[in-house]
C-alpha cells in the first residue's frame, strides 16, 4: 500500500510540476500582453500627431546613457516637434533603441526616425544647407554613428567591463543586471565581428582621437559645424560628444575632448541652446 502511494505521488508530481510551468509562462505573456496592450492604447489617447518617445530611463550625468536618444530628442527639440517620453519598453520592433510611435505607427532607428519626423511635419532643418554642405554634413554623422561609436564601445564593454552602467545610472533595471554577463559577451562579440575589437585599445584611442580631431577642425571657430546656423547635423556631434563628457569621464576619450576646446565649448554652447532644462532630465533630477 505503501509502495502504491509513492508511486502515485511521485507520478503526480511529475505531471503538475510541468503544468505549473506552462500555467506560470502563460499568465506571463498574457500579462504582458495585456500591458502592451494598454500602453498602445494610452499613447493613442494622446491624439493624432502626437509623438511618443520610447527609451532607457534617464541617466545620472546626462539624459541617457545613449548618444542616440540624446540626438533623436534633441531633433526633436531642434525642430520643434512636441514629444512625450515613455520609459516601459524601450526597445522597439527592431530590438533597438530609440524609437517613437505616432499615429499607430511604430518607427525605428534614430536617423530614420529623424528623416521620417521631418517630412511627417514639414521640419528640414537642414534646409539652409547648400547641396556639398548636405554631403559633407552626411559625412560627419556617419563617421559618429557608424564609427566613432564603435570605438567607444570597445571601452564600455571591454575595457571597463560595464562599470559605467552603475556608475552612470541610478537604478540599474533589474533584467539588465541580471543579463548583463550575457549582454557584455554579445557586444565583444559584435565589436570583434564589425572589426573595432581586433585592435589594441591603445590603436582604438588613436583611431577615436583622429575623429574627434577632425571634427574640431571642421567646426573650428564656427558656432554651429556648417557655419553659423544650427542643423540637423549638430544634434548628431553633440550626442556623441555629450555621452563622452559626461558618460566616459574616465576614459582616455574624455581627455582627448576637453584638450580641444573648441569642442568642449560646442557641447555647452548646444546644451545651453536645446537643453536648458537638461539639470532636470537628470535621474534624479538637479534642481
Amino acid at each position: 500500500m505503501d509502495e502504491d502511494t509513492g508511486s502515485v505521488s511521485s507520478w503526480s508530481y511529475k505531471i503538475t510540476l510541468p503544468s505549473a510551468v506552462i500555467l506560470t509562462l502563460a499568465t506571463l505573456i498574457l500579462y504582458f500582453k495585456i500591458s502592451a496592450k494598454r500602453r498602445r492604447s494610452r499613447w493613442n489617447s494622446l491624439g493624432r500627431d502626437a509623438v511618443i518617445l520610447h527609451c532607457p530611463r534617464r541617466g545620472r550625468f546626462a539624459p541617457s546613457m545613449s548618444p542616440f536618444v540624446i540626438k533623436l530628442e534633441s531633433f526633436l527639440r531642434l525642430a520643434n516637434i512636441p514629444y512625450k517620453v515613455d520609459f516601459d519598453e524601450p526597445l522597439g520592433p527592431k530590438g533597438k533603441t530609440p524609437w517613437v510611435t505616432i499615429n499607430g505607427k511604430d518607427l525605428a532607428d534614430s536617423q530614420l526616425v529623424m528623416e521620417n519626423l521631418a517630412k511627417e511635419f514639414g521640419k528640414d532643418t537642414s534646409a539652409h544647407l547648400t547641396v556639398d554642405q548636405r554631403a559633407i554634413a552626411r559625412a560627419f554623422a556617419v563617421m559618429m554613428d557608424e564609427h566613432l561609436i564603435w570605438g567607444l564601445r570597445v571601452w564600455r564593454y571591454d575595457i571597463d567591463k560595464c562599470a559605467g552602467f552603475a556608475e552612470c545610472m541610478e537604478d540599474v533595471p533589474a533584467v539588465l543586471r541580471l543579463a548583463m554577463p550575457l549582454y557584455r559577451k554579445k557586444m565583444i562579440d559584435d565589436l570583434w565581428y564589425q572589426g573595432t575589437g581586433r585592435h589594441t585599445f591603445s590603436e582604438v584611442v588613436d583611431i577615436v582621437g583622429k575623429s574627434l580631431a577632425v571634427l574640431s577642425n571642421q567646426l573650428g571657430e564656427n558656432p554651429y559645424l556648417m557655419g553659423n546656423e544650427i542643423s540637423e547635423v549638430d544634434c548628431v556631434m553633440f550626442a556623441h560628444l555629450a555621452n563622452i563628457y559626461y558618460n566616459y569621464r574616465r576614459s582616455p576619450f574624455y581627455t582627448t575632448l576637453t584638450d580641444l576646446s573648441n569642442l568642449e565649448s560646442y557641447v555647452m554652447r548646444l546644451k545651453e541652446q536645446l537643453w536648458p532644462d537638461w539639470e532636470l532630465c537628470l535621474q534624479p533630477p538637479k534642481h
